[in-house]
Parts: C-alpha cells; structure tokens; sequence
C-alpha cells in the first residue's frame, strides 16, 4: 500500500510560547518594563497598603474590600485523617494535593465554583499543610484562631505561638506577591479542569501537582542550598562562574517573561530587610545578588537575564522561620487566590480547553505480515 506522507504546515510554539490561549482581568504582567498588576493595582502598593484577604477579594470579586478578613478554617476530622494516613517522609505538596482532594470530596464539592467555594478552600489549605506538618513531627494538629489572619494563623498552627508582628508581615507579604501570576503551567491547568465542568477541588489539585515540578515552583529551597554551598561572599564570584561554566542554571535568576528586575522580588526585598532575624543572612544574599547579576551580564551581555521573586521568597521566608522542605507548598498556599480566581474567570467563559497538536509519527502503513499477505 502506497500512501502520501502526512504534513502539517499550521504553526508551532513549542510550550506554547508567544501563543494567547485565553483573555483575562486578573493580572497584566509587563515583562519588559517589569510591572506587574492585580486588576490594576500594582504590585508594590499592594504589598505595602494592603492584606492577603483584601487581594484575595479583589481578585474574586473584581471590588476592593478594607473590611476584608480570611482566617483559617477548621478541617474535618476527616481530612486530618486522611493526612495522618501519609508517611513522615512524604513530600508537603503530595500532602497538600491529597488534603485538598479530601476536601473536596468532604465537602462535596460541585460546578460551577463559587466565590464562597474559593474562600473555603483557601481557608482550609494552610490547615492542611500545618497539620501535616505537625503530624510529621509527631504532634497533634493545632485549632486554628479566627482573629489572626491566614499568613499569621499558618504559622500559628504551625508552632503553637502567636508569631511577631515582622513575621506575620513578612510572609503576609509573600502570600500577596505569590497570589496571582497570569497563565502559568499551575494555573493554565487548574483553567484547563476547569474548562471540562470539573470541580473546584479537582482543579486546584492539579495546579498543586503542576508546581509539585521544580522547574515551576521549588526555586525558593534552591536558593537556600546554593547560598549555603558559597559559604561566603568571598567564594561567591567562583561558585558562580563554576556553575555557569557547567551549564548549570543559576537559581533566583531569570525569568521566561521578566525581562526587567521582578517587581516580586522588588517588594520582597524590602519585606526581608525589616526581619532581623536574617539580617546576616540578607547581607550576604544582597552581596551575591550584585555578584551574580554582573557575571551573568558577562556570560550573557545580549539576553538580560535578572533577579526573580524566588531570590528573595527564600529570604522572606526563611525570615520567618519555615524549613525550607515546606517552601514550594508554601507558595502553593499563596496562588491559591489566584487558581481559584481563575477557575471562576474560566467557569465564566464556560468553553473547552482543547489545542490541536501536530503529527509527527509515519505515515499511513500496514501491520508486519499484512503487506506480504496482499
């Protein structure tokens, strides 16, 4: 059997780089220029002026509310059993995702996702990852506090004592910076669940396992270990070229849209000088910055490549006190604003995900010993 070969001239993007799959009022990110706005209000000024609850409503209602407050919420003593079931050495995203799906099929979880589901599960993730944390560690779950807000109720879950005021700020900082970031591999699946009529749940579940990836949301811990394995800023210049002559990637560098310093990273710096508690370590992380950016432009003078937010993160939240092997879950619990956000947003346009994709296999043939057969 003769057959023509199988073409296919349409364009390609690998990664769909460039390609505008979906229109959205949540955030414009200015990657040149490096801005970055929830529905209009930039970055910094939200840092600074406002509170994770405010930016959550914001990005769920489109309104601005100064009345606005989220606590964590109590889990279902199920749920608490369910993470109980999970082995000590099990990753804190796995546990999250699996504690979000008990949450979901707890609560029943439905289509369309409402503003009120995305309150819910926002609430309950930080209790999910504080109890499992804690149970990790042979304690028992702490009670959440409604009067403390959710960056400041997560770390009072996990240790029992209300956090300093430059504490709760810093990773309340590192919530609103983290909250929402366009159509990111996380939140471009969580659109795509959406996009079948699927739950809520299931839809975050799938962000979580998506940012599970390192190349998508485990720089912070990076950071942590190489600033650890320069040891100094004398030995900073060495490790860095070393690394870059291995072709290695610099983490806490670059970014695929940024071309201009991270406006995240901008607002986190700030956030991380006011915590004494990594002052030393801050100094030595700024000294390294400065190193790194000018060996970079060296090795690449024609591509910009600067600081990202998770140079920074890793600052904010060591600040704070949280061991790095709950960074990426961390950051989980801050875009949670945003792919619940987002699966409103998708629910809204109510159409179907679903991209074409080029054959590239042969062409049409006959099975081994059908040809001979004819």
């Amino acid at each position: 059997m003769t057959t023509e070969p199988i073409s296919d001239s349409r364009p390609y993007s690998p990664g769909l780089k460039g390609v505008v799959a979906g229109e959205t009022s949540l955030a414009f990110i200015d990657g040149d220029k490096g801005r970055l706005l929830y529905r209009g209000y930039p970055i910094g000024d939200l840092v600074e002026q406002g509170t994770y609850a405010q930016v959550a409503e914001l990005l769920w209602t489109g309104e601005w509310s100064d009345q606005a407050h989220l606590a964590c919420a109590a889990l279902d003593r199920s749920v608490i059993e369910v993470l109980r079931q999970l082995p000590a050495n099990a990753n804190a995203m796995d546990a999250l995702r699996t504690g979000v799906s008990a949450w979901g099929a707890i609560s029943a979880v439905k289509y369309p996702p409402t503003v009120d589901q995305a309150r819910a599960l926002t609430a309950a993730a930080p209790s999910i990852l504080a109890a499992f944390a804690r149970l990790r560690d042979g304690h028992e779950p702490i009670e959440p506090d409604p009067s403390l807000d959710l960056a400041a109720g997560f770390l009072y879950q996990l240790s029992g004592e209300r956090p300093d005021a430059a504490s709760a700020k810093g990773l309340e900082a590192y919530f609103i910076v983290g909250a929402e970031h366009g159509f990111n591999a996380s939140t471009f699946t969580a659109r795509v669940i959406t996009s079948t009529q699927s739950d809520m749940a299931s839809a975050v579940g799938g962000a979580i396992g998506a940012l599970k990836g390192p190349a998508h949301g485990g720089a912070p811990t990076e950071v942590v270990n190489q600033l650890h394995e320069m040891g100094s800023v004398d030995q900073a210049e060495r490790w860095i070229r070393n690394t870059l002559d291995r072709k290695e990637r610099l983490m806490g560098f670059g970014h695929r849209v940024y071309r201009a310093y991270d406006p995240r990273a901008a607002a986190l710096r700030k956030v991380a000088e006011g915590l004494s508690s990594v002052s030393e370590w801050l100094k030595m992380a700024v000294a390294v910055e400065e190193i790194a950016l000018r060996v970079l432009h060296e090795y690449k003078p024609d591509y910009p490549i600067m600081t990202n937010v998770e140079y920074y993160a890793a600052a904010v939240l060591q600040g704070v006190g949280l061991p790095p092997n709950l960074f990426p879950a961390t950051f989980a619990l801050a875009r949670h604003a945003g792919w619940t956000a987002h699966c409103l947003e998708q629910a809204k346009a109510d159409i179907l995900i679903r991209p074409d994709v080029r054959y590239v296999g042969p062409a049409e043939r006959s099975l081994p010993g059908v040809a001979a057969a004819r």
